[in-house]
């Protein structure tokens, strides 16, 4: 069984508004051969709290407003680390940067087929690491950009 077009529908409209909304690393996993609970999983990543809410924020409305689909559960809100947004068939995930690494989902999930995303989410591959990067350098230096 494959991810239905449905599915790939919210996950191409979900992967696009995260995108907008600056999200890391995003990517998407058809997991209906392993699950019979949903066919997608889309995960992405942020690298502050603020930033995950308003993914989540244009994730929820874009789905709603071009697709009228409306999550039945959404989960993690409050903490804004992990929050969860599940529309039956596909399940999005976004993460802060730091659960991302320790959780590592892609582990979980990389036996199961990537499903294809629009180039701007695509084009998030390794932001989080580049974002990690910078901000050691600035660490690592003063406010004139002069070594610590």
């Amino acid at each position: 069984m494959t991810a239905t077009d449905r599915s790939i529908e919210l996950v191409t409209t979900a992967a696009q508004a995260a995108a907008d909304k600056l999200a890391h690393d995003i990517v998407a996993y058809d997991v209906s051969d392993v699950l019979s609970i949903t066919d997608a999983f889309l995960l992405a990543s942020a690298p502050n709290d603020r930033q995950v809410k308003s993914i989540v924020d244009e994730i929820e409305e874009r789905l709603s407003k071009e697709l009228g689909a409306k999550p039945v559960r959404r989960e993690g809100d409050r903490e804004a680390r992990w929050v969860l947004l599940d529309y039956v068939d596909i399940v999005v995930h976004v993460q802060h940067s730091e659960e991302r690494v320790f959780y590592a989902l892609e582990r979980l999930w990389k036996d199961c087929p990537e499903l294809d995303l629009p180039e701007d989410a695509k084009a998030t591959r390794g932001k989080a690491a580049e974002h990690a990067r910078l901000r050691e350098a600035e660490e690592a230096t003063g406010p004139g950009g002069e070594w610590r």
